[in-house]
């Protein structure tokens, strides 16, 4: 789970808390629009979170955040036929700029942790539709 400590910015006002959290959420939802990004990778806690009907943002995320500098662990599951280097280049990219754009932080790292690859529903449920086809002709044939 993300500090609640966060990055403060002194102002001629006072002054601007930035909370871990928000940080996280920028990274996870950066991230969820790269295309060939499946799903974040939260864990046991993310899938318990689901189950209670919260939408984390920041799920998959995992943040340290300093004075002047963010680091980044991002999990995620890429779709099948995806080249995950090319995924994985793009999330960094995406995480960096969304950072530094909003926050003001400089983004020391992007790690990207490719948990798994998720396959297309509609090929399985043809394949096994068409296996279930095979087996009732195998049977009326008899």
């Amino acid at each position: 789970m993300a500090k609640t400590e966060g990055r403060t910015l002194p102002s001629e006002l006072g002054t601007v808390k930035i909370a871990d959290e928000v940080v996280s959420i920028i990274a996870g939802l950066a991230a969820t629009e790269v295309e060939g990004v499946a799903s974040m990778s939260g864990g046991l806690t993310g899938g318990i979170s689901e189950v209670l009907g919260r939408k984390s943002f920041s799920k998959g995320v995992k943040v340290e955040v300093g004075t002047e500098e963010a680091k980044v662990d991002i999990f995620i599951t890429v779709k099948y036929g995806e080249r995950i280097p090319d995924v994985a280049w793009d999330i960094q990219e995406s995480v960096k700029k969304a950072i530094e754009t909003m926050t003001g932080l400089n983004v020391s790292s992007v790690n990207i942790h490719v948990q798994g690859v998720q396959f297309p529903k509609q090929e399985n449920e043809e394949a096994e539709t068409a296996e279930v086809a095979e087996e009732t002709a195998d049977e009326t044939d008899l």
